[in-house]
């Protein structure tokens, strides 16, 4: 069984930079996807021809947006976190029940907000405190619905940009004395903490123990890419036992600059 989550930077842009070719090639069970940034009526026509696709674009014109593609048609779908209101309208969650190869899989496609330094402007601030806002309202919900499908005999698992680098492994300049959005004190006790209160594994980092990465994001500015100044910020956050028959779990990045299609890379799992 194989797992994959990607933030296109915007699924129309990605196209012409090539994702179809990669989705033939590199043909996941499911395929989480963040900043699709597209209503469904605007979609590539054939992009996602021979998949299934769960979608929830939000109704923010031109930002957000997450989608679950699959081999195999999902038996329910679900859009949004539980009880929450104040971000609903975002297209930041999608959830959606399968059955692979013998397992059954609850798989959620997640995309975080950014937030900002807090100390650098009043604007700033309230763009930080709604980030963990979100955060709080995430871990309830990852909590609840891992529950659930344990109590259901369902393996779980939520992909996605976390937008956030939890460890001094998960970025390159991690002896940066100046705060990093992203890299704050906080941000990273809540992934922390929320990996403890939901029971949940960071798959990737448990294959990965003692490596620097792998990195899954670097800007386009800076040679950023070439030099390997990246960040680890798109995780699978999973199910212990599902965790347990992990067999390969790594970034997917591509081999030249001129051959990214966002400035993320897929993040793929293998399972036995």
């Amino acid at each position: 069984m194989k797992l994959t989550t990607f933030n296109v930077n915007g699924i129309r842009a990605a196209e012409r930079r090539g994702f179809r070719p990669w989705l033939e090639a590199s043909a996941p069970d499911v395929l989480a996807l963040q900043e699709v940034r597209c209503p469904v009526p605007q979609l590539p026509e054939g992009i996602f021809d021979g998949f299934h696709l769960a979608y929830d674009s939000g109704e923010l014109a031109g930002r957000n947006g997450v989608a679950l593609v699959s081999k195999v048609e999902p038996s329910d779908v679900r859009v949004g976190l539980n009880n929450d209101d104040e971000f609903s309208h975002e297209g930041r969650y999608i959830e959606a029940d399968y059955t692979i190869g013998g397992t059954e899989i609850t798989v959620g496609s997640l995309y975080l907000p950014k937030g900002a330094v807090p100390q650098d402007s009043e604007a700033a601030k309230a763009k930080f405190e709604r980030k963990m806002r979100f955060c709080e309202t995430l871990e309830a919900h990852l909590r609840a619905s891992h529950d659930t499908a344990i109590s259901r005999g369902r393996a779980y698992t939520v992909l996605g940009d976390y937008n956030i680098a939890r460890t001094p492994q998960d970025l390159y300049n991690n002896h940066s004395k100046k705060p990093l959005d992203g890299y704050l004190p906080e941000e990273r006790e809540w992934l922390t903490q929320t990996l403890e209160t939901s029971g949940l594994t960071d798959v990737v980092r448990s294959l990965h123990p003692d490596d620097q990465g792998p990195y899954s994001w670097w800007s386009w500015r800076g040679g950023s890419w070439q030099r390997g100044y990246g960040w680890r910020i798109d995780y699978h956050l999973t199910s212990p036992a599902l965790a347990q028959r992990a067999t390969f779990g790594d970034t997917d990045k591509p081999e030249t600059y001129e051959s990214r299609i966002s400035d993320h890379a897929a993040v793929v799992v293998e399972y036995d």
